[in-house]
C-alpha cells in the first residue's frame, strides 16, 4: 500500500488516534494520544503492529482497512 500522506484508520472514544504512516522504509502505525492525556505519539512498524494487536479494535480496524485494499 503506498501511503502518500498519514492516513486516520481508527479514533477512540476518548480522543486517542491510530494513523497509517507510509515512508520509503516501510508503513508504520502511529499511536496519538489525545491531547489531555500528555502522552506522546509512539511509532510501530507495521510488520510488528499487526501480530501484536491483532485482537483489538484498533488491529482489527487496519486489517479491515488492509484487506479492503487486498493487502493481506
Amino acid at each position: 500500500m503506498s501511503i502518500e500522506s498519514d492516513l486516520v484508520f481508527y479514533s477512540s472514544e476518548n480522543g486517542d488516534q491510530w494513523l497509517l504512516v507510509g515512508g520509503h522504509d516501510g508503513s508504520t502505525v502511529r499511536h496519538q494520544p489525545n491531547a489531555s492525556s500528555g502522552g506522546n505519539p509512539r511509532d510501530m512498524p507495521l510488520e510488528e503492529y499487526l501480530p501484536r494487536e491483532q485482537n483489538t479494535p484498533q488491529g482489527q480496524a487496519l486489517r479491515t482497512l488492509l484487506q479492503a485494499h487486498g493487502h493481506i
